[in-house]
Formats: structure tokens, C-alpha cells, sequence
């Protein structure tokens, strides 16, 4: 199938042209990069400004909105407003050398209404996704949208996105109507994922259990960060969580988690994690971490374990708090660096990062090494 060029979608396709770095925009880059580095108190000023002016940060949390998702969703203006340019535009003003995107969404709770339209939808996207980063070489990568909750599509539009488009993984949500990641209704997505021994990032959304639970509340602000912790519990639950003094009703027979069923996917959590930290000893010991030792190598496949072998992005969290707490869950070696583009503003998430108490070894790797551990080799360059 022939992919369309950018420029059959309208002006948003035009062609940037050269990516020439004006005086003015040089001068505000390392304007920016000097408080950044103060703010560090790293001493080799001059050679962080030479690397960073190159653009080195890869952002595994970057949306983008085809004009199939803009028709489908409205007049939200940072929606309608993308465009390739203004993602660049965006990139260039941070450091950042590639964003990988993704389209941070679902079709419904509905899997019979949405099942045809999401199979369009899916391969629309993806082909918009793959000129992309045809046409702006080296710039961009993207994940795949999959048409879930449909399992035959979603494995057939698989072997397309990746074996024709060119795909860096797969970009799911953390639920589907009232199931998420870990049920047992994904299995064969998730086991020919595991296979590929793919990248799924998960973003949040809103399942259908819990809309507009509280008044003059977006489901951004307590929902979605929420969600992401249940999707990372999904994938975490062995079974084993069920002590003899909630009584006997609640006890299950101890199984093999989500998580250990598929070893070779390499899972990215958005925001930190959502509500991970705050349920952590909930996780690891039923409101206790009486029994873990956060100190010592974990047991191979407890829950522990698979919590220090995802990942978890940056985006809308690059606070001392959240980033000093993941770091001391998971070490700084899993965190990786995410903007949220086009809802936050990609400067907030570099200079916040410089705020969090890392060394300079520590923001090298959140802001590109790690996720050269876990992207396509093509992108070791």
C-alpha cells in the first residue's frame, strides 16, 4: 500500500524546508541551557551547552494529531493545532533530537459500535505517523495505534505497523471499556508483542467505570494517574495479594502475573507512573512493606521485580518529589524523558528535571541512554 505524503493532508504537511538554526532562537536556546546547568551547578558549563545545542534528548511522550483524530475530537485547540512543524519548532527550543509519537487515545467504551471505525482509524494514523518520520528523517520515530479492543485487527494492524510502516513499538491506553492492560483478554496482543519483544508505552485514559466522579473535576487531574496505576497492577497481580485475614471468599490460587508472561516487552508507564508511588506499600505488602527490603536485588518475577523493569516518563511529573521517590523504587536507570507536547510546555519538563536532584550522569541517561537501552537499534547512532 503507497503511503501518503504529508502534503495530501493540507498546509499542516508542508515541508519545513531547512532546519536552520536562527541567531535569535540560538541565543534563547542557550539562555535556557545556562540556567539549566547553573541550576545543576555542573562545573563543565561549556561542554553542556555544545552537547545540548545539538538537541540529544529523546521524548517518548509526544502526541500528535492527524487530521482523522482532529475531525474525530473537536475543537480543543492544542489538538487542531498540530502540526509536524510545531512539534519540531517545539523540539528544537528544548534539546530534544527525536520524539517518538503517539496518539494519546481510544475510540470508546463500545467494542461493537467502534470495532470498523477503529480499524480505519488505526491504519490512517499509522500511515500519517510513518511519513512522518519518513519525511523528517532522524526527527521522528512513532508507536503504533492499535484498533483494541478488537484482538484480530489489533494482530493484523501489528504486522503492518512494524513490518511495513517502520514502527518503534505500540501505543495503547491503560484500559478498554472496564479491562485493562493485564486481562487475560489481551493475551494474544500481548503475546505477539512479547514475541517482538516490543515497546508498549501506556497513556492514561478514563475507563468506563469512572466518568465525571467528581464535580467540576477534568479526569486528567485525578482519573487518568489513577488508571495508570490499576493498568501497572494488572500487569503486576500474581494473586498473591490475598491475606488470610480478609477471609477466605477473597483467596485466589496464586498464578503467574501478566507481567511474567510477557519478560520481553519493555513497558513504558506515562506520568511517572500515576498513583504507583502512592500505593507502593499496597503493591508490595498489603499496606506494609514490612516484608520487602527495598535495598536488595529483587526475587526474579515477584512484583517488585517488574516494577524495576518498566519504565516510567517524565511528562507532567518532573517534580522533586515524584522523580526522588521513583528513583528510590526503581532507580534513575528506568526513568525516561517525556514532554507531554502539545499539552505542556517542553521547556517546563527540561528545566523541572534540573530542579530534581539528579547528577549529571542521571539526567544523561533519563534524557536519552535509557531509552536507547529499549528503542530499535536503528536509533544508536
Amino acid at each position: 500500500m503507497k503511503l501518503m505524503n504529508l502534503s495530501d493532508y493540507g498546509p499542516e504537511g508542508a515541508s519545513i524546508g531547512g532546519m536552520g538554526i536562527s541567531r535569535r532562537d540560538a541565543i534563547i536556546r542557550l539562555f535556557t541551557l545556562a540556567v539549566g546547568t547553573s541550576l545543576l551547578g555542573h562545573r563543565s558549563f561549556a561542554k553542556e551547552l555544545v552537547a545540548e545545542a545539538k538537541g540529544t534528548r529523546f521524548d517518548l511522550h509526544h502526541h500528535f494529531f492527524p487530521p482523522v483524530a482532529k475531525k474525530r475530537y473537536g475543537p480543543f485547540p492544542p489538538l487542531q493545532d498540530y502540526s509536524p512543524e510545531r512539534s519540531i519548532e517545539a523540539m528544537d527550543q528544548a534539546g530534544i533530537e527525536t520524539a517518538f509519537l503517539s496518539l494519546p487515545t481510544r475510540l470508546g467504551d463500545d467494542p461493537v459500535a467502534i470495532r470498523l471505525e477503529a480499524i480505519g482509524f488505526a491504519r490512517e494514523v499509522n500511515e500519517y505517523a510513518a511519513r512522518a518520520a519518513s519525511d523528517y528523517k532522524g526527527r521522528f520515530g512513532f508507536f503504533a495505534f492499535l484498533p483494541l479492543p478488537d484482538i484480530d485487527a489489533s494482530l493484523r494492524e501489528i504486522e503492518y505497523a512494524f513490518d511495513t510502516l517502520g514502527a518503534d513499538g505500540v501505543g495503547l491506553t491503560t484500559s478498554y471499556g472496564n479491562h485493562w492492560l493485564g486481562d487475560t483478554a489481551f493475551q494474544p496482543v500481548f503475546d505477539e508483542l512479547n514475541r517482538g519483544s516490543a515497546i508498549v508505552y501506556a497513556h492514561p485514559t478514563t475507563p468506563a467505570c469512572c466518568h465525571d466522579l467528581l464535580p467540576n473535576t477534568i479526569p486528567q487531574t485525578v482519573e487518568w494517574n489513577t488508571d495508570t496505576g490499576r493498568a501497572i497492577w494488572s500487569m503486576i497481580n500474581d494473586g498473591t495479594d490475598r491475606p488470610p485475614e480478609f477471609g477466605s471468599y477473597l483467596v485466589t490460587t496464586p498464578g503467574v502475573s501478566s507481567a511474567t508472561r510477557y519478560p520481553n516487552i519493555k513497558f513504558v508507564w506515562s506520568h511517572g507512573g500515576g498513583t504507583l508511588l502512592g500505593l507502593i506499600g499496597r503493591f508490595l505488602g498489603q499496606g506494609s512493606t514490612r516484608n520487602v527490603d527495598l535495598s536488595q536485588p529483587p526475587a526474579p518475577n515477584s512484583k517488585l521485580y517488574h516494577l524495576r523493569r518498566f519504565y516510567y516518563d517524565t511528562a507532567a511529573s518532573a517534580n522533586q518529589v515524584q522523580m526522588q521517590a521513583l528513583k528510590a523504587l526503581v532507580g534513575s536507570s528506568q526513568i525516561v524523558f517525556g514532554s507531554d507536547f502539545p499539552f505542556m510546555p517542553t521547556l517546563d519538563t527540561v528545566e523541572g528535571l534540573r530542579r530534581c536532584g539528579f547528577t549529571v550522569e542521571e539526567l544523561r541517561g533519563i534524557e536519552r541512554d535509557n531509552a536507547l537501552r529499549i528503542l530499535p537499534a536503528r536509533w544508536a547512532r
